[in-house]
C-alpha cells in the first residue's frame, strides 16, 4: 500500500506497525476469498453434498467466525494482540491443510469450524490494534483517524477483490479446490512470519481480583456503544442483502444470476478506487455522526431506487443502482462506526468491544435474514419499503448518538502505542 502524501485521496504517512496491520489485512482477504467463492462448488459438485448440507456448512462457518469475535476480543484485550493473532495464523493454516484434504461432511466441517474459529481469534486482534494505533496517528500527526481506518477498509477489499482472481488463476493453470486451498494457507505462512518478527510484544495484562474476563459492564452496559452496535447491525443487515436480495432481483431482471460476478466485482472496485479520497473527505469536512446518519440514508435510497428505476440495458439498472448506493454508504460509515469505538470504551476492554461489534452485528444479520427471507416472495413495493426502512432506522437511532458529533480529540491512554 502506498504510505506517502500526495495531492488528493492518497493515503496517509503511516507508521511501519499501521503498515503491517493494513499490508496483513490485505493478504488476509486474498488467502481467504483465494479459496471462499469455490467452496459451495467444491461441496456440491466434488464432494456430492445436497443442497441444505452445503449450506448448513457455509453457514456454520459463518457462525464460528462471525458469532465468535467476541471470543477473540476478550482473549485480546486479556493476552495482547500478538500470541492472538499468531494462534489464528496457525489455526487458519491447519484450516486450509485439512480443507484441502478432507472427503467426509464430518471432516469438511471440522476444517471450516477451524478456520471460521481462526478468523473470530485473527481479525478482532488485528482491527483493535489498527483502531488503537490509528488514534495515537492521530493525536501525533492530525490525521483523522477515520481516514486511517479508511486505507485499511480499501486494503481488505483490494484483497477480497485479487483473491478470487488468483484462485480463477490457479483452476485456470489446471489446478484443483486443493490447489486453491494450499494456495491460501500459503499466503498465511506469510501473515504468520511478519507478525511473528514484526508485532510487538505486550506485557500480559494481570487482572485484578474478582474481575470478571467476559461479558464486563463497562462494555455490556454501556448504552452508547450499544446503540452504536445497534446503528451498525442495521448496516450489516442491509449490506447482506447483496447475498439475498439482489440474486433474487438479477435473476427477476435477467433470468439468471450469471451477472452477479460483476456486480461484486464492482462493488470492490468502487471501494479500492475511492474509498481513500472519500473517507479524506468526509474525515475533514463531516463529524463522525454525520457520516453514520449520510452512510444509512444513502444505503437507504439503493433500495429505494430498485422498484422506481427502468430495467435498462440487460435489465440490471435497478441492481446496479443498489450496489453502487450500498457501497458508497457502506465507505461513509464503517469507517466512522470504527473509528468511534475508541472513543465509546476504555482502551483495555478495546479488543472486547470491537469483537462485540461484530458478533451483535452478526447476530442481527442472522435473524434479518430469516426475516428478509419470508418477504422474498412478496410483491416489489413491500420487500424493498421494509428494506429501506432498516438503514433510515439506523440514521434515526445515530442521530441520538452521544458525543459522535464531535471531532475526538488526542487520547492519552493511546498515544505511547506504535
Amino acid at each position: 500500500m502506498p504510505t506517502t502524501r500526495t495531492r488528493s485521496g492518497a493515503a496517509p504517512e503511516l507508521k511501519a506497525y499501521l503498515r503491517l496491520l493494513t499490508a496483513t489485512q490485505f493478504a488476509f482477504n486474498t488467502g481467504f476469498y483465494a479459496v471462499l467463492p469455490y467452496l459451495a462448488a467444491h461441496l456440491g459438485d466434488g464432494l456430492g453434498m445436497a443442497g441444505w448440507l452445503v449450506g448448513l456448512v457455509l453457514g456454520l462457518r459463518t457462525f464460528s467466525q462471525q458469532g465468535l469475535f467476541v471470543v477473540g476480543g476478550a482473549l485480546t484485550d486479556r493476552y495482547g494482540p500478538r500470541p492472538v493473532v499468531l494462534t489464528g495464523c496457525v489455526l487458519r493454516i491447519a484450516g486450509f491443510c485439512w480443507l484441502a484434504q478432507a472427503g467426509t461432511t464430518a471432516t469438511v466441517i471440522g476444517a471450516v469450524l477451524l478456520i471460521g474459529f481462526a478468523a473470530a481469534l485473527f481479525s478482532p486482534a488485528v482491527e483493535s490494534e489498527t483502531a488503537r494505533a490509528a488514534v495515537a496517528h492521530e493525536a501525533g500527526t492530525g490525521t483523522p483517524r477515520a481516514q486511517v481506518l479508511a486505507v485499511f477498509s480499501a486494503a481488505g477489499q483490494a484483497g477480497a477483490f485479487l483473491g478470487p482472481l488468483l484462485g480463477s488463476l490457479l483452476l485456470l493453470l489446471g489446478g484443483d479446490f486443493r490447489t486453491a486451498c494450499l494456495a491460501g494457507a500459503v499466503v498465511f505462512v506469510g501473515v504468520l512470519a511478519g507478525h511473528a518478527r514484526l508485532m510487538p510484544r505486550r506485557p500480559r495484562r494481570v487482572r485484578a481480583p474478582g474481575a470478571r474476563t467476559v461479558l464486563p459492564r463497562e462494555v455490556f452496559a454501556n448504552r452508547p456503544f450499544l446503540l452504536l452496535c445497534v446503528i451498525h447491525s442495521t448496516y450489516l443487515v442491509s449490506y447482506n442483502q447483496l447475498y439475498l436480495a439482489l440474486p433474487m432481483e438479477v435473476e427477476r431482471a435477467t433470468g439468471s444470476q450469471s451477472a452477479l460476478g460483476g456486480l461484486f466485482a464492482l462493488s470492490s472496485l468502487l471501494v479500492v478506487v475511492l474509498q481513500l479520497p472519500l473517507t479524506r473527505w468526509s474525515a475533514r469536512r463531516i463529524a463522525p455522526r454525520t457520516a453514520l446518519v449520510t452512510g444509512l440514508a444513502v444505503v437507504a435510497s439503493g433500495f429505494a431506487a430498485v422498484p422506481l428505476l427502468p430495467g435498462g440495458p440487460a435489465g440490471l439498472l435497478p441492481g446496479a443502482a443498489l450496489v453502487v448506493l450500498l457501497t458508497l454508504g457502506q465507505m461513509l460509515l464503517v469507517p466512522a462506526a470504527r473509528g468511534l469505538v475508541p472513543d465509546l470504551v476504555d482502551d483495555h476492554r478495546l479488543g472486547l468491544a470491537t469483537g462485540a461489534l461484530s458478533s451483535v452485528s452478526g447476530l442481527a444479520v442472522l435473524v434479518g435474514s430469516a426475516a428478509t427471507g419470508t418477504l422474498l416472495d412478496a410483491s416489489g413495493p413491500v420487500l424493498w419499503g421494509v428494506l429501506t426502512a432498516v438503514p433510515l432506522t439506523g440514521a434515526a437511532l445515530a442521530l441520538t448518538l452521544s458525543g459522535a458529533g464531535r471531532t475526538p480529540g488526542p487520547r492519552t491512554d493511546a498515544t505511547d502505542r506504535p
